[in-house]
């Protein structure tokens, strides 16, 4: 006669979560990895209030770096923010970024401003920015002008 063995438990009736757990682990490094490739664009750190004018500090030293509509960029270092002056200048891209990254690398608290031409292309002013921040640069600021 053939006896049937005595199970202690019943059958089991759960999921086996391990092969779903290795996919989830797999496709989070997926998005960990390509994630920050994503991503692209200038970081910049606008007012919170528009309306206002912002504060300086008098001890901080200002930078205004302006983008003329051919192309050309001029600046002027100071104590505060003027666009009436001019420090020094640079005709294409690379000049500017190499003179201001030196400005910024011998004082390290330089907040940089941008004005640019009504007519100046936004590409430039984008690049502009793009080259500032390769440069070293972690304060910058946009400039405009109150309609009249």
């Amino acid at each position: 006669m053939l006896v049937k063995p005595q199970r202690k438990h019943g059958p089991k009736a759960e999921m086996n979560v391990v092969p779903y757990i290795d996919v989830m682990l797999v496709l989070l490094v997926i998005f960990m990895v390509t994630a920050p490739m994503l991503t692209q664009g200038v970081k910049i750190e606008l007012p919170k209030v528009a309306s206002e004018a912002l504060a300086n500090d008098s001890r901080q030293q200002i930078l205004t770096l302006s983008v003329k509509a051919e192309g050309g960029y001029y600046w002027n270092l100071g104590g505060e923010l003027d666009t009436q002056h001019q420090t020094d200048s640079a005709v294409d891209l690379d000049q500017m970024r190499i003179k201001v990254a030196q400005v910024v690398a011998e004082r390290s608290d330089t907040q940089v401003y941008i004005r640019a031409d009504d007519h100046a292309d936004y590409g430039r002013v984008v690049a502009a920015m793009a080259a500032l921040q390769q440069g070293g640069v972690s304060n910058l600021g946009l400039v405009t002008e109150a309609p009249r």
